[in-house]
This record gives structure tokens, sequence and C-alpha cells, in this order.
């Protein structure tokens, strides 16, 4: 699509709001959403308005319940629409992809249904829809641009998001994203690298590399080493600060990409690596192509390079036909992993995947009571792991937004390099989101680090000024996007990792 076609005009009364669901891959695309429809014209709706002209549903279809959440949000609208004249609804994301004319059908009120290949359409089937005045349906079957190429309103100053590839090409029992999101598609390196440093030129210090396989990076372009050179590339990268991936698949973690990671400086000592289930039996049954000693045994690899490293993981409890003996598997794995951090998820049947017809499923109360065990011996197995920062020095990315009790208790929060929320005491000198401080690391709790001692420095950085000058002079900013994931030990009926939507 031409820049024409994505910058017509609609007056600068027009706002939008976009609700966000699912994985980091549907915030990204909702921030490309956000920069489209202002290079169209339109403007964020205040936090504080009557609501907004328009306003964008990005949506994800890997929860159970997904459809009725999302008809159930554009019925609260039908009245509000019928009183607004000109107010226009769009659906989009995985389930508008999934489902494209049922939408219309069942909320005859929408104006505009678009799938996850041609996000970039929005400004102009919205267009379309207000002269033709009646809904506009466009589901493309294939990519027609990568996310990371579409104009972009960033939520953060200091972090970005960075699309390496799109699809999947693994076909898991559990997971209907591929069907969606499609087959795996690169992108070129020079490309990434471009944007990357582009961001960073921007005052960006840290990126956050994104696929729904993203270790499979290269597949598409036929190199097998493509993400451990891209890593190292990275490394390269004057002002780049911290990089961080997710979420990777076990089957395609080899031993380039662990060395890459320990030996490029910004590459940061973290890694989320989905396990699933810990037994042989379920990890066939899901078609995931490793097994619980392939594993393992890349864990050990990983703390051997990476001593300090800090890993999380997904875990499904109750896959269909999961015995007593299996979930002991998963528990044997969690002990023998020792995760900083477990995201942990009942299995609920997903319609349209394999896994949601077979034979075996596993009754509600037997499955909540596996669940119950599994986050309790990751509670005991984080906090333990927790325990081990204290008295250490850590430098801490000073973050917007992740300390929701920071202004009671005079604190400010951020990430540890291995990206351990961290509290700390407010420092008397001014510190700004994206600025860095190094603090002692005083209590550990399960799920946060605290130092309560006076910062020992604090470094004023670009990024820093980034956030600064963007909040000079305040603007309307956006609705949060709700991003759909569970905190850790909070029942989930998806088994959505972090970036993956299941399929990692």
């Amino acid at each position: 699509m031409s820049s024409s076609d994505r910058s017509q005009a609609v007056g600068v009364s027009k706002s939008y709001e976009i609700r966000t669901y699912g994985c980091q891959m549907n915030v990204h695309d909702s921030e490309r959403l956000s920069g489209l429809l202002e290079e169209a014209g339109y403007v964020p709706a205040p936090k504080d308005g009557d609501g907004a002209d328009v306003v964008v549903f990005n949506t994800c279809a890997v929860r159970e319940n997904a459809d009725n959440r999302l008809y159930g949000n554009l019925g609260q609208l039908a009245p509000k629409k019928a009183a607004r004249p000109g107010m226009q609804i769009a659906v989009g994301g995985c389930l508008a992809q999934k489902d494209r004319d049922t939408i219309v059908k069942k909320a005859p009120w929408v104006d505009v249904v678009f799938g996850t290949h041609n996000i970039g359409k929005l400004p102009v089937l919205l267009e379309r829809a207000r002269i033709q005045e009646e809904a506009q349906v466009e589901i493309a079957e294939s990519l027609e641009a990568f996310p990371s190429t579409l104009p972009t309103r960033r939520e953060s100053a200091y972090a970005a998001w960075v699309s390496i590839s799109v699809g999947c090409n693994n076909t898991c029992t559990f997971c209907i994203v591929p069907a969606l999101r499609g087959k795996e598609k690169d992108r070129r390196p020079g490309d990434i690298l471009a944007e990357i440093e582009a961001l960073v030129s921007e005052g960006v210090s840290e990126i956050t590399l994104l696929g729904q396989n993203v270790n499979a990076y290269g597949s598409d372009i036929g190199d097998r080493e493509a993400f451990s050179k891209l890593l190292r590339a990275c490394g390269t990268i004057e002002g780049l600060e911290r990089v961080r991936f997710t979420s990777p698949h076990p089957r395609d973690f080899t031993d380039d990409v662990i060395a890459a990671m320990a030996e490029t400086p910004n590459v940061m000592p973290q890694l989320h690596m989905p396990l699933q289930s810990g037994s042989d039996r379920v990890l066939k049954a899901m078609r995931r192509s490793y097994r619980q000693e392939r594993f393992l045994g890349i864990i050990e690899k990983v703390r051997a390079a990476m001593p300090d490293a800090a890993l999380s993981t997904d875990i499904i409890v109750g896959f269909p036909g999961e015995t007593e003996e299996d979930f002991e598997q998963t528990l044997h794995t969690v002990r023998e992993s020792r995760f900083a951090q477990a995201f942990t998820f009942q299995y609920s049947k997903r319609p349209g995947t394999p896994a949601a017809d077979m034979e075996g499923q596993i009754p509600k109360a037997v499955v909540q009571e596996r669940y119950e065990r599994l986050v309790a011996l990751q509670e005991e197995i984080s906090w333990a792991e927790n325990k081990k920062q204290v008295g250490r020095t850590l430098e801490v990315l000073v973050a917007e937004g992740e300390g929701r009790k920071d202004d009671a208790t005079h604190r400010l929060s951020g990430r540890a390099p291995d990206n351990r929320l961290v509290h700390f005491t407010r420092p008397e000198e001014p510190v700004r989101p994206g600025d860095v401080v190094t603090v002692e690391i005083t209590y550990a709790a399960p799920h946060h680090l605290l130092a309560e001692g006076p910062a020992k420095g604090v470094r004023r950085t670009r990024a820093g000024d980034a956030w600064e000058k963007r909040n000079a002079a305040p603007a309307d900013k956006p609705q949060g996007v709700l991003l759909g994931l569970p905190t850790i030990g909070a029942p989930a009926p998806s088994p959505a990792p972090a970036a993956g939507c299941g399929c990692d």
C-alpha cells in the first residue's frame, strides 16, 4: 500500500482508541496501528474524555472464550455508537482473521474487519466504510508488509519491539496461531539492523527482538546460524545497551545462540524458554519436537555459559491425557530447572485445534489441584532464587508504570539486566524513565527485589533525554494496552507465552 493510501486526512477532531489483547506481537501491531491512524490525521482519545470517534479492537484467538469477550465488548459499544453519529468500530487481529464475516453478522454495527496480514489497510478501510456507509471486511491470506515497516507510535521512549519474523512453522496441537499468522517469514538482517539503529538514534536503549518462534529466524532465508549472527550484530550498535528476545523454541536453541548470548555484552542474561510439559509422552501429544532430557540439557548449557542468567518458562497443566505420573515429570523438570519465574496455565480448549477434540480431557477439579501444586512449588523456587540476589549490586533501567505503589512508598521501579523487577529508594537527584540507577539489593520477595538503601549511582542517559523530550509538552496518550498476560501463578485458561501465543 502506498503512503498516499495511508495518509487520507480525516480531520484533526477525529480521535481513536485501541484495545489490545493477547501477546506481544499484538502489542507491536497496535503500536503500528496507532502510527497509521496518526499519520492519517487521527489523534489519541484522552483518557478522561467521553469516548473515541474510532475504537479498534486488536484481538487474540487463543483463549477459549475470546469470542464471547469480544462480542460482550462490542455489545457495550452499540448504544454509544447509536448515540454518537460518525463513530466507527474496527476489529482486527487473530480472531478477526479466524471469524471474518461472522463478526459483522453477530455485530452489524461494526464498520471494519481486518486480519493479521493487512493491518496497514486500516485507515483506508475506515474511510471506505464512512463513504460507502457499509461494513468493510478485508482479510488478506498472506502478509502484505512486515509490521515494522509501517508507521508507529511507540508506547515507550526508551524501549522498543523489533519484529524479526512473523508466522510459525510448528504444528503444536494446542495452538491455532500458525493458521492465523501463516508460515514463518523472515526479515532481511540489514532491514532489522537499520530499524534498530534508527530507534537508537531516537533515544531507545533497549530492544526486544520479536517473533512467534524467534530463534527459528533464518529458516526462511536459508541460514541456520542467522539468529546468533543477528545477536552478535546487535552488539556492534553503539548506544544500544540492552537486547532481549522472545520467545525461543527449545528445538531451535543451538549452541551458537548460547555462545552469542554469553559473548555479546549487551545481550541480557535472561532466557524465556517455554517448557509446556515435562512429560515426554505429553510433549509428543502436543507435537513438541523435544523431550525432557533435551530441555534440561539446554538449561545446563545456558547456566554453564551464563551462571547469573534468569530463566523463565510457560507450563500447561491438564493437557488431554495427562496422568499423575506425567504431571510428576513436570514437577521434576521444574525442580531441576530452577526457573526464576514461570507462567503457569490451566489447559482449556481452543476451537480449531487438534487438542480440542482429543480424548482424555481432564476434569476441572483435577486440573485445579495439579495447578495449585505447581504454583506452590514454583513460588518456593522463585523466592529461593530471588534471595540469591540479596547483597548484589545491580544496574536498574528505570521504568515507567512498573511499580503501582511507587508514589505511596516514595520509590522508583525498573528492571535489572536479567529482567527481574526491582523497587528502589528514590534518589535525591532527579531520575527519569530510561536512566540507569545502581543499587544494592536488600530484600527479596518471590516476584520482585527491593533496594532500601541510598542509590550507589545515577547515570542520566540518552533514553532518559528521549523520555523527557516526549513529556516536555504533554500530549494526550492512547489508552494503555491490555496485554492479557497472566501474573505469575495466576489462573488463566490460555497457554500463551509472552510473545508466541502458545506456539513456542
